[in-house]
């Protein structure tokens, strides 16, 4: 009888396993993402494949995000044409994709004004503890955790990201 009790117990446990979801690496069958566009104004994001829309997100952006990101520290989420250069499993925001802030034609404004022009920009979720504004980012675009496994499944390194106003 024990050993019944043992066995239904185990066979549950590994049954709930099973159906657990597999942690936060997923795998994406679908249609190849082309790019990313960001809708700054319009608070979303939306993945593309040849201009016809996969999937769209909510997301949140730096705390002051109107405007291109010019300085280190300025808050603002980038605008303009960049791509992924990367995944980062190890992110202090569940999992991220960064995103090539600067280009050449930010390094030189910024130091034009004697200022760096930032970095680390990138698509991630989190907070990492509760936030009461809309914007809370320091630059980056935030989406939910749930949400971020699944464009960080999607998405790959070289894939082009249009950040618009």
């Amino acid at each position: 009888m024990r050993f019944l009790r043992v066995f239904l117990v185990l066979a549950v446990a590994f049954g709930l396993a099973a159906c657990g979801g597999g942690g936060k690496f997923r795998k994406y069958y679908g249609p190849e993402v082309t790019s990313v566009q960001v809708h700054k104004a319009d608070r979303k994001m939306y993945l593309l494949h040849h201009g016809r829309v996969l999937k769209s997100y909510d997301i949140a952006l730096g705390f002051a995000p109107e405007g291109h990101k010019q300085f280190e520290g300025d808050g603002k989420t980038p605008e303009g044409a960049y791509y992924i250069t990367h995944r980062n499993p190890r992110s202090q925001f569940h999992l991220s994709l960064g995103i090539s802030y600067p280009n050449t034609t930010d390094v030189a404004f910024a130091k034009a004004a004697g200022k760096p022009p930032g970095g680390d920009i990138f698509i991630h979720g989190g907070p990492p503890r509760p936030v009461s504004v809309r914007d809370w980012t320091a630059g980056c675009i935030a989406v939910t955790d749930r949400e971020m496994e699944e464009i960080y499944s999607m998405v790959n390194p070289g894939t082009v990201i249009h950040i618009l106003p």
